[in-house]
């Protein structure tokens, strides 16, 4: 019996809690038992001076243990960056890569980081599960904003430790079981069944084919396990994105209405001004008093004088 009490092919208990760092393109903080790796994603527009001109992107990644992570204190200072984080690196950078369309990438370039905040065994594997989320969160990203039909992520990716302890084999192995195992293995397989890489170890004595045919038996069906974990985060993923997108969009569509009515307000105000200009200024009408009557009287009277006087020179003739 296990001292956590699982049984031999049982995983810990797996979280996968995305959207943690509201910085990074992608993140993910990945639990499994007591062993904590936070794992975030960052695209940058180049690439390794190798690839240039190449048209293909690359994705890579950084790995280390931050202070507290340990039962004793870990130091920061990269510059003592060990061959072991530099073995895990490369590992978790492999696995990464195996998935992801290069080509489709363009000449941009993926970093995972993965810091581990608590160590308890597996954070290697950890890493790339968690990794695998935080790529992807950020893949999806580029693709909606790149207008592409189809991502750049061709499969999924995870990774499990196994072991041999006492004889017995046991799956996803913590810090306790792994200092005593006989044997210590890491294995990183995707959904449809590639194997990208197994790392094997006979810590104390040699183990057999059969027992490295039971640890990959044990170690397949640990990740189907995990990689249904990954799919319940993505399909979350999927809807959080897709439901920003509808915002946006909704709020762009309500900008454009706003406008428009804008414009169309505008438009009517300036017509109804128009038309009020355009019509005729009716100024009012003065009433004529008795000045001109009398000048009416006095004209009838002289036309009378004209006519008398005309009539006066005829009698006279």
């Amino acid at each position: 019996m296990r001292k956590s009490l699982r049984k031999n092919d049982e995983l810990r208990n797996i979280e996968l809690k995305t959207g943690v760092n509201k910085y990074a393109d992608g993140s993910c903080l990945i639990t499994c038992g007591d062993t904590q790796v936070m794992c975030t994603a960052t695209i940058e527009p180049k690439v390794p001076l190798f690839l240039k001109h190449s048209g293909q992107g690359w994705v890579t990644a950084e790995y280390g243990m931050l202070p507290g992570s340990c039962t004793t204190r870990v130091d920061r200072d990269k510059a003592k960056q060990g061959g072991r984080t530099a073995e895990i690196q490369r590992l978790i950078g492999r696995s990464l890569r195996s998935v992801v369309d290069l080509q489709k990438l363009g000449e941009r370039q993926v970093i995972i980081d993965c810091d581990v905040i608590q160590a308890d065994g597996g954070t290697r594997t950890a890493s790339i599960t968690g990794g695998y989320i935080a790529l992807y969160i950020a893949l999806k990203k580029l693709q909606q904003k790149q207008r592409w039909t189809t991502s750049p992520i061709l499969d999924m990716v995870a990774g499990i430790s196994c072991g041999i302890v006492n004889g017995e084999i046991l799956l996803d192995l913590d810090y306790e079981e792994d200092s005593n195992a006989e044997t210590d293995s890491n294995f990183v397989m995707t959904e449809s069944g590639g194997i990208v890489e197994i790392q094997g170890t006979a810590e104390k004595i040699p183990f057999t084919e059969n027992e490295l045919t039971k640890l990959i038996t044990t170690a397949k069906a640990g990740l189907a396990t995990i990689f249904e974990k990954q799919k319940e985060a993505i399909q979350k993923i999927d809807e959080e994105l897709e439901a920003e997108k509808q915002a946006r969009l909704e709020a762009r569509l309500a900008m454009a209405a706003e406008i428009e009515e804008k414009k169309l307000k505008k438009a009517l105000k300036k017509e109804i001004n128009g038309n009020t200009l355009a019509e005729p200024t009716l100024k009012p009408v003065k009433m004529m008093k008795n000045s001109s009557k009398k000048k009416t009287s006095k004209k009838v009277l002289d036309e009378n004088g004209d006519i008398n006087g005309n009539i006066a020179d005829n009698a006279e003739v």
